[in-house]
């Protein structure tokens, strides 16, 4: 054992049976050993997870800035309708009560303009509504005397009870739910408040000029500082959803008719675009949201202020029904039948070309949306898919029910070598082939609901329609 000092520090050292040597450290005491603990305790748990949720507050607004616009003006909005607090000229304006001008910023203030702009016509209206009417039933009341009381009491149960029941009307809660529990709310606070307050009409009036406040502030920044509309995204919505059932429509055919061996990266992006008819499948709720938002907004870019926003319904129910059977299509994949080489070969290619036919429509129905200009070469399309409907059809009446067998089978080769084909096997290239007529049908349906927002809408008319030359191909009339 050897001892040596460095830098006035004491080092010990020993030596092994190996020749070699090690050095001995002394052992920490208990309270640099807690303290050790702890310090590994927060950069463990408390470091961590801190910089685990940062990274994560970081990529949901890298993925969607529009979020980071919203909190940057819902921040704008409330420093502004505070210097009504601030300010003592501007406070005594409102008789002392603009924490109400805060608190309609706080409730009202929505990402995008439909909804903002919804919340604000529903407050304004229900609070104006429900102050007259407190103020009509308080006069009543007095001038009924001893039954002050009881006139009150009714009138409150009686408009409770009728703006809690329309709530359940389906039209009127897309529309007015909020505003229905504004009207119930300012009500009860009017009404009932009357009874112990003397200055009833000066009570109102500030509860009005500062609601009136806040939804202005509201809506002038809503609308002037980076305005999110809602038709816009419902717009862009339903062009994704036509993008995604081409690309759904075309991977489930080829994924079926064309096994081949691909890279793992391929077969990820594969599989994605094979899932996309979920996306719209599962985009109802949305649509319908959105559309009731957008009838709120004024008149932006292409679109009028009265747009025939619930036509996108319509459409985003016929593309629906094309992702049922998409999703039914892709079920096929998974059976466990195995079809024969020969059939699948005999309908390979008729329903690759019906395939092809229909998402060229689906593609053509987003440019159409894209654009918001009628489609110089939809009905070519429609009549290339119709034509492959019928070929597809052809092909389903000559199904072979009849394959060689192999030569080790057959001792004299003169014979036909023929066998019989069981139905079991055929069947699910014939329900492949029955998915695909019935969806062509469907899709000529969400074509004629598109046509109709383009007339209702006034979609201009494609410049290669305007040529008019005579050498432009003309769809053959069908019989």
């Amino acid at each position: 054992m050897a001892t040596k000092e460095e830098a006035g520090k004491l080092e010990w050292t020993i030596s092994v049976d190996n020749g070699t040597t090690e050095r001995l450290v002394p052992k920490s005491g208990l309270s640099e050993r807690i303290f050790l603990w702890l310090n590994g305790l927060v950069m463990k748990v408390i470091v961590e997870r801190i910089a685990k949720f940062m990274k994560k507050t970081w990529r949901i607004g890298a993925d969607d800035p529009a979020k980071v616009v919203h909190c940057l003006k819902v921040g704008l909005a409330l420093s502004l309708v505070s210097i009504f607090y601030y300010m003592r000229p501007l406070y005594d304006g409102v008789g002392g009560n603009a924490m109400w001008a805060i608190m309609t910023v706080v409730v009202v203030f929505e990402s995008n303009v439909g909804a903002t702009f919804s919340k604000c016509v529903n407050r304004v209206v229900a609070t104006i509504l429900a102050g007259s009417l407190g103020i009509f039933v308080h006069w009543v009341a007095i001038q009924s005397g001893k039954a002050e009381i009881f006139v009150i009491g009714c009138s409150v149960f009686l408009f409770a009870f009728a703006a809690t029941y329309s709530r359940f009307v389906p039209s009127f809660k897309a529309r007015f739910d909020y505003g229905a529990i504004i009207f119930i709310l300012t009500f009860s606070l009017v009404s009932v408040g009357g009874y112990r307050v003397d200055k009833l009409v000066d009570m109102a009036q500030q509860r009005i000029s500062t609601i009136a406040i806040g939804t202005s502030i509201c809506i002038i920044i809503t609308v002037f500082f980076c305005p999110i509309w809602a038709g816009s995204q419902l717009h862009r919505l339903v062009q994704r959803n036509f993008s995604k059932l081409a690309d759904s429509l075309d991977g489930c055919v080829e994924e079926y008719f064309k096994k081949k061996d691909v890279s793992e990266n391929e077969d990820e992006e594969t599989n994605m675009k094979l899932q996309g008819f979920k996306c719209v499948l599962n985009s109802k709720g949305t649509e319908e949201s959105m559309a009731n938002l957008a009838r709120w907004e004024p008149a932006h870019g292409s679109f009028n202020f009265r747009h025939p926003w619930q036509q996108y319904v319509k459409i985003g129910a016929a593309m629906r029904r094309c992702a049922y059977c998409l999703e039914n299509l892709s079920s096929c994949m998974n059976y466990e039948t195995e079809v024969p080489d020969q059939v699948k070969k005999h309908f390979g290619e008729a329903c690759v070309k019906l395939s092809s036919a229909s998402s060229k429509i689906l593609r053509e129905l987003a440019d159409m949306m894209n654009n918001t200009r009628i489609s110089s070469k939809m009905d070519f399309l429609v009549f290339d898919m119709n034509s492959a409907v019928q070929e597809l059809q052809e092909t389903l009446k000559t199904v072979p029910v009849k394959t060689n067998k192999p030569e080790q089978e057959v001792p004299n080769n003169k014979e036909d070598r023929t066998m019989s084909m069981s139905l079991h096997e055929v069947l699910p290239v014939a329900t492949l082939v029955s998915l695909l007529i019935e969806n062509a049908a469907r899709i000529q349906t969400t074509v004629d609901a598109v046509d109709e927002l383009a007339n209702l809408a006034d979609f201009k008319q494609d410049s290669k329609k305007k040529m008019g030359d005579n050498n432009a191909r003309q769809p053959p009339q069908s019989s």
